[in-house]
């Protein structure tokens, strides 16, 4: 078996004045040449992990490896395998696009015409050669967050960290960035990426990691964790007035209670035996004269694997991500904190 591009083992950190225990013991590892997503709620550790492992941040406790080197007894060099695009674009509106990789790639110590080349090259493999000399306060979000991931690239990294790469830009260029992704896989990097939109992960990763409080609670392929369903799900709607006495109703039909997904206002429990748990479902509500506005059963999603996992759903998460996110960007002078 080769060894692990990536290794983590333990890792615990605490932000004592918040009294935040943001890692709790997390253990993971993967190979080269795959995207590895990871999951979680908006505070669940993601961010935090990212940054001991960029060298960022030292953890109190534990080991972490990229690509063979001890990230914190030997950080400078474990800096020159790595690259890193945030959760946002990191970039100097006053430069031109070219100025901004081209920076960058000076701050890899690269000579000034390789990092002129270099910036030419990955420019071009990006999309944005046309817009290259442009300021980048003229570069609309999408580009702004390509120009960003441009910059991560210059290096030549061999592991690549995505930090939401993704949120807050519109539906095509989203589409494009994850064209531009499985492009530097196939071309042999290596890229560990946290989303909150469970079907970037399921369009991208080849394994999946869930972290929840600061804890890895589960980690497999997509098809792995929703077979952990054990079946079908049941989605259904019932008024609000009647939501508790529904999933009390709901006791004892299934190897999980109902949990409510409250962007979604509906109910869902998983369905081992599929239409027959249906039936029991639709007769136990009847028993108790509770009317149900709509019910489905169908095949597990990462959403319902989420929403068992962690308690809530993938679109309330995002939603919570994206409050988060707009609080942020209305810092002082309109710049991010």
């Amino acid at each position: 078996m080769s060894k692990p591009i990536v290794r983590v083992e333990n890792i615990v950190k605490v932000f004592k004045k918040a009294n935040v225990r943001a890692l709790d013991g997390v253990s993971l590892e993967f190979g080269a040449g795959i995207v590895y997503g990871l999951l979680g709620p908006n505070g669940a550790g993601k961010t935090t992990l990212i940054r001991v492992l960029t060298t960022l941040l030292r953890a109190d406790s534990g080991y972490a490896e990229v690509a063979g080197v001890d990230v914190a007894a030997d950080p400078t060099s474990a800096r020159t395998h790595i690259g890193l695009a945030g959760q946002y674009a990191a970039v100097d509106e006053y430069l031109t696009g070219r100025e901004n990789v081209e920076m960058v790639g000076r701050l890899y110590n690269l000579p000034a015409k390789e990092a002129t080349k270099r910036a030419d090259e990955v420019l071009h493999n990006i999309g944005l050669a046309e817009a290259a000399d442009r300021t980048v306060r003229t570069y609309s979000g999408g580009m702004r967050r390509r120009l960003d991931l441009a910059a991560s690239l210059v290096g030549r990294p061999q592991v690549l960290f995505l930090d939401e790469p993704t949120t807050g830009i519109d539906p095509q260029s989203r589409l494009g960035l994850w064209d531009i992704i499985r492009d530097l896989v196939a071309g042999g990097t290596t890229v560990l990426l946290t989303t909150q939109y469970l079907d970037e992960a399921d369009q991208l990763a080849n394994r999946i990691a869930v972290i929840d409080n600061g804890r890895l609670i589960a980690q497999g392929t997509g098809d792995e964790l929703k077979d952990q369903m054990g079946g079908s799900v049941i989605e259904l709607h019932v008024g609000d007035e009647v939501r508790d006495q529904a999933i009390e109703a709901l006791t004892g039909l299934s190897t999980e209670a109902a949990a409510f997904d409250q962007y979604r206002g509906s109910l869902r429990l998983p369905a081992p035996d599929g239409s027959q748990t249906l039936l029991n479902v639709v007769r136990r509500l009847d028993e108790r004269s509770i009317a149900v506005q709509d019910i489905a059963l169908h095949k597990p999603t990462l959403d319902d694997v989420f929403l068992t996992l962690t308690g809530r759903g993938a679109a309330e998460a995002e939603a919570e991500a994206e409050k988060v996110t707009t609080s942020k960007r209305r810092g002082p002078r309109g710049r991010s904190n």
